[in-house]
């Protein structure tokens, strides 16, 4: 990713000037694990911008225990559905179980020029600092409405949001433009990759591991059909198609799990395998599933010369489409702006998935533009720098010169 020169000359940040901290700190105080309910962090949010004047909404999963946030500021003119923008950011965060961290994973703690915590990258600081500038935007008068939408289950395949954004459609809502503020290094992302999730079954036929020949190896199939995939991946590596835009700029193949066998001495009967395609513009996605599944059919006559009963499923386990946004678009051009970057060289695409595919999806303008990497996610000792923060805060303060009306 290119930085201005201005950015990356950044002098060491003094903590006491980051507005926003305490804030990020309150966030990350919450232990809202994908697996855990989110309704603390929703309820203590959804307090702090109802008092100060804001409309709320809550959109719930089936069993009640987590919930997206859309809290709408409304424009001086007392409009809040036409025209505007969302700040949209997901309050969920992976597990820390079995990771080694110097630090309490849910209290944010500055170590040096850094800030350490669960989420401090991937991605309260972003939600926290824009709802730290709520009473300035109000203050100051918006001219069009400003709306924080903070979801559930983004990192177990962008969940909530569908609910959050059906919710948004319904009630007739039609923002001008979205920014999704994931890890970029305040970087304007205007396109990421699309993402298909699989689980491939192959039904074996149990025999002892002595007389090979009847029974049909499971495992030993889910390996052959694993292995097409990897000539698949060596394919696109090798041949593409390429789009140099994205930081990987091929789509790619890739196998995450595989699941099968009970004992040394059985011939398997079942082995699951994961699998996703994480493709761009120039590659179809049915196209490659296709070519695995030809693969995978390929195999069955001998199969069903020992058993009828064995063969190949494929299940679809998520989509995520991908998206992208003209560098000439408002919203790009917006954040360009703010973030001080130049968009002949600032503008960038990435290999991982966001929300923001669903929102522009439904037709809002869209681009990825936060604080922190998403290297530094994830990880035990998940790390963001401070002038990363302070960036992200200037950001937001020029957002605000655009939006308000003094």
């Amino acid at each position: 990713m290119h930085a201005t020169s201005t950015q990356a000359l950044a002098p060491c940040v003094d903590p006491s000037t980051l507005t926003a901290l305490p804030m990020i700190r309150k966030w990350v105080s919450f232990a809202s694990v994908s697996r855990d309910s989110n309704l603390p962090l929703i309820e203590w949010t959804r307090e702090q911008l109802a008092s100060q004047g804001a409309d709320c909404r809550l959109t719930y999963d089936d069993s009640g225990k987590k919930a997206n946030l859309w809290a709408t500021l409304p424009a001086a003119n007392g409009e809040t559905r036409v025209g505007g923008l969302v700040l949209s950011g997901h309050t969920d965060v992976v597990p820390v179980d079995g990771q080694a961290w110097d630090t309490n994973p849910f209290e944010a703690q500055i170590v040096g020029d850094k800030l350490f915590g669960r989420g401090v990258a991937d991605m309260k600081s972003f939600g926290a600092t824009a709802l730290m500038m709520v009473p300035e935007l109000l203050r100051r008068k918006l001219k069009s409405p400003v709306h924080l939408a903070f979801s559930y289950d983004e990192e177990v395949g962008c969940i909530g949001v569908r609910n959050l954004i059906a919710d948004m459609v319904d009630q007739g809502f039609k923002p001008a433009g979205c920014i999704v503020g994931e890890p970029t290094g305040m970087q304007v992302v205007i396109g990421h990759k699309g993402k298909h999730a699989y689980r491939t079954s192959v039904r074996g036929h149990e025999a002892h591991s002595s007389l090979t020949p009847r029974g049909v190896n499971a495992v030993e199939l889910a390996c052959e059909f694993v292995s097409k995939l990897r000539s698949m991946q060596r394919r696109l590596a090798a041949e593409g198609p390429f789009d140099a835009s994205f930081d990987v700029p091929f789509t790619t193949v890739h196998t995450g799990v595989i699941k099968g066998g009970t004992a040394l001495n059985i011939i398997p009967r079942d082995c699951d395998v994961t699998w996703e395609i994480r493709h761009h513009h120039l590659d179809s996605p049915v196209a490659l599933f296709n070519e695995a599944k030809t693969f995978a059919d390929s195999l069955l006559p001998e199969m069903h010369a020992v058993s009828k009963d064995t063969g190949f499923s494929h299940k679809t386990l998520s989509v995520l489409p991908g998206f992208s946004t003209e560098v000439s678009s408002a919203i790009a051009q917006l954040c360009f702006q703010c973030a001080e970057i130049d968009p002949q060289v600032g503008a960038t695409k990435v290999s991982y998935g966001t929300e923001a595919a669903l929102f522009h999806q439904v037709g809002v303008p869209t681009v990825v533009c936060g604080p922190g990497h998403i290297a530094q996610g994830h990880q035990p000792n998940e790390w963001i720098a401070l002038d990363q923060l302070a960036w992200c805060e200037r950001f937001m303060r020029r957002l605000a010169d655009t939006l308000c009306l003094n």
